[in-house]
């Protein structure tokens, strides 16, 4: 089967990684092409081009994606199957690009834009031109009537989970956008001043080489770049908002969301964006009538309140509501998307 791809964003490449892998266990043929990593087989286009391209650098980007979308839409003439993951501003386009070339061409949409949160509209255009829609969240069957819940791709990529035992380790992940590491580092060092066990700090891959120029002086925690590994072995985490605060829901650690934007930024997403929580687990837990699974702090930061959330955590407690968390996600997504591309599900 040949199945043509789009996995432009890090996190879609690491969720088709666990996807091809099943694959491989039912020792069937798939040759994939498209925009994906050139560690996963032979892209026509490496999705790092788009990754490496700074916020400002609009321009090329845009072409780049005009481009791929042509050369992509003209690929999809000889696929089986056409598999979009997340990215919903690129992936929408190329679905019309598709369907206005060959409307018969089977498009499998997995991780759907996030219209819970805004840009509703997106519905309408999803509906049109997408044929099976693979959610990743349960509350989104209210949005996907036809859709299926096909699990969260977490729970393929986490094994493991947080156990009874005392580390004496506090783990900060100030995130990757370089305009949250720099809110988040003043409040953070503050932190690390008050705490007396040991600091373990987060840093993603694609900043191991220039941590002092991101970061500056980090002197005072253990540097470490898996934040599952520094989740397993820490009693409590201060995380920016984002996936990994699903992944600490997941594992078990106790945690507090951070996030702090430009204040014209915040207003403006506080307008266009109508959600009680930011952390995926507590809209999450929301939307299942579970109550709140962590706090969150957005814009304003009181050192004091912070520390009284770390010293007063309780590990059982928070163990005990991701357990109900691995309950209402069930299972992993891998499985049913092989078997959406198969036409079994």
């Amino acid at each position: 089967m040949k199945v043509l791809v789009s996995a432009i964003e890090p996190s879609a490449n690491l969720h088709l990684r666990y996807i091809l892998n099943e694959w491989k266990m039912k020792n069937e043929k798939l040759k994939i092409e498209g925009v994906f990593d050139k560690s996963l087989g032979e892209p026509i286009i490496d999705s790092n081009e788009f990754n490496v391209m700074g916020f400002f650098d609009v321009l090329p980007k845009i072409k780049l994606a005009k481009k791929t979308i042509e050369k992509l839409a003209d690929l999809s003439a000889k696929a089986d199957k056409i598999l979009l993951i997340d990215a919903p501003s690129f992936n929408l386009r190329l679905a019309k690009a598709i369907k206005e070339k060959y409307p018969k061409k089977e498009i499998i949409y997995y991780i759907l834009p996030k219209v819970w949160a805004w840009k509703k509209g997106r519905i309408k255009t999803v509906n049109k031109y997408i044929d099976k829609k693979a959610y990743i969240f349960p509350f989104e069957r209210e949005y996907w009537k036809d859709g299926i819940y096909v699990g969260n791709p977490l729970l393929d990529e986490i094994k493991e989970f947080r156990d009874e035992k005392i580390y004496g380790n506090v783990a900060f992940l100030p995130g990757s956008r370089k305009s949250e590491i720099k809110s988040l580092m003043p409040v953070f060092k503050e932190l690390a001043k008050n705490i007396k066990k040991n600091k373990i700090f987060v840093v993603p891959e694609i900043y191991k080489k220039n941590i002092d120029e991101i970061y500056g002086d980090v002197k005072e925690f253990d540097i470490i770049f898996s934040t599952k590994d520094a989740l397993l072995k820490s009693d409590f985490a201060y995380i920016c908002s984002g996936t990994a605060t699903l992944e600490a829901a997941i594992i078990g650690t106790p945690f507090v969301l951070m996030y702090k934007a430009r204040e014209i930024e915040y207003l403006i997403a506080k307008m266009l964006v109508k959600l009680n929580f930011v952390g995926l687990a507590n809209i999450i837990f929301e939307r299942e009538n579970l109550g709140m699974f962590h706090k969150e702090y957005l814009q304003k930061f009181d050192i004091n309140l912070l520390l009284e959330d770390y010293k007063n955590s309780s590990l059982k407690e928070f163990r005990q509501k991701s357990d109900k968390l691995k309950e209402v996600l069930k299972y992993g997504s891998s499985k049913n998307i092989v078997k959406l591309i198969k036409g079994n599900l």
